[in-house]
């Protein structure tokens, strides 16, 4: 696969970034932190918090400098990471390369929020009767779609074959 083929899968990483940040733009103008609305009864809410740490609260009561340049550090080596894996065709299969866009633009949208405002803005939240799913945004809708993507193609996909493979 050429690269100019695997970086046509940046357009799917650029979509999600714009998506997430106009969606968090839009939300943070027209609501204040701490504001809530039932969508449907007893399941989708619309909520405006706001995350200092990562995935589920893990490190939000630690919203410290440190802690926040550690994140931001660790989210520029994963973005880093996932941008290296997509340019340089370490998947060579649709679903895999669109698994890592989606991981790679959710990664940096909320990297833009973590710089811009110490915290990640998140605003949709799940009730499945008393299981509450934490808050959430368009960027961790994306790392998550991304990463069962890229999970399914490396469970599920076809196998390349190594040239000494090959009869």
């Amino acid at each position: 696969m050429s690269t100019s083929s695997r970086l046509r899968w940046l357009w799917l990483t650029l979509a999600v970034v714009l998506l997430d940040r106009a969606s968090k733009a839009w939300f943070e103008a027209r609501t204040i932190e701490g504001w809530r609305h039932e969508v449907l009864h007893n399941f989708i809410y619309l909520v405006h918090s706001r995350n200092p740490g990562i995935a589920f609260g893990v490190l939000a009561d630690s919203a410290s400098t440190t802690t926040r340049v550690m994140l931001i550090a660790g989210s520029l080596l994963v973005i880093g990471v996932l941008a290296w894996l997509l340019v340089a065709g370490k998947v060579g299969t649709p679903l895999g390369n669109a698994g890592l866009a989606l991981l790679l633009g959710g990664a940096a949208g909320n990297l833009a929020d973590r710089i811009f405002h110490g915290a990640v803005t998140d605003f949709f939240e799940l009730w499945l009767g008393t299981y509450h799913y934490p808050a959430f945004n368009v960027a961790d809708s994306a790392i998550t779609i991304g990463a069962v993507f890229l999970l399914s193609d490396i469970l599920f996909g076809r196998k390349q074959q190594t040239p000494d493979q090959v009869s």
